[in-house]
């Protein structure tokens, strides 16, 4: 097991433990899929560096994983791991770093959390809230001033489909002290983006 600090948090489903990634590779692999038999799940790279070849990106995500501060966090029931959030500053992120559609809001190197992933059997029970309250602990224990989400606009009813639903919506990120930074030209699943910022200051 890796190091960093936990953090809980209620859930539907009673207690969850949000834990950095460091060290903890095989957890990482199995939330996001890639472990199962014939598994092809996505090894979360599309922000990273998607110019990784396939091949590749099984070592360049145990080298994230073995490098502090990690490439994000995961979520746990039982000792179980059910999710995933990544979070990392922005900087480590060479598709954001190069968006003609998510717009840098000041000089700052905000922290970013662009993705959640909940495994099948374990959805709809608040472990995205979980997830990106455990996201703003892991930042803030590594000094940063602020942390920012790129998530949909939802309808009135609050629903997304998964394709849209993996950067978050705005209602989760107003739930947790997110705020509307600036508009984006960017979208997901047909759906319009935000820029969506805590300061932790």
């Amino acid at each position: 097991m890796g190091t960093g600090t936990s953090t809980t948090a209620a859930s539907a489903v009673g207690h969850a433990e949000v834990l950095p990634a460091l060290g903890r590779f095989d957890d990482f692999a199995e939330v996001v899929g890639v472990k199962k038999p014939g598994g092809r799940g996505c090894w979360c790279m599309a922000y990273r560096d998607s110019r990784v070849p396939v091949e590749e990106r099984p070592d360049y995500m145990r080298d994230q994983c073995a490098t502090a501060p990690g490439p994000g966090v995961l979520a746990y029931l039982d000792g179980v791991p059910v999710g995933w959030c990544s979070v990392a500053p922005r900087s480590t992120y060479r598709r954001l770093m190069h968006s003609r559609t998510i717009p840098f809001v000041d000089e700052r190197d905000a922290w970013s959390a662009v993705c959640f992933v909940v495994r099948g059997g374990y959805r709809r029970r608040g472990l995205m809230h979980v997830l990106l309250e455990g996201a703003v602990a892991h930042a803030a224990a590594h000094g940063a001033a602020v942390v920012e989400g790129y998530p949909v606009e939802v309808d009135e009813d609050g629903r997304v489909d998964v394709v849209s639903g993996y950067v978050g919506t705005t209602r989760l990120f107003e739930a947790h002290g997110f705020v509307r930074a600036a508009p984006t030209t960017g979208h997901s699943g047909g759906r319009r983006r935000w820029v969506m910022r805590r300061e932790l200051g």
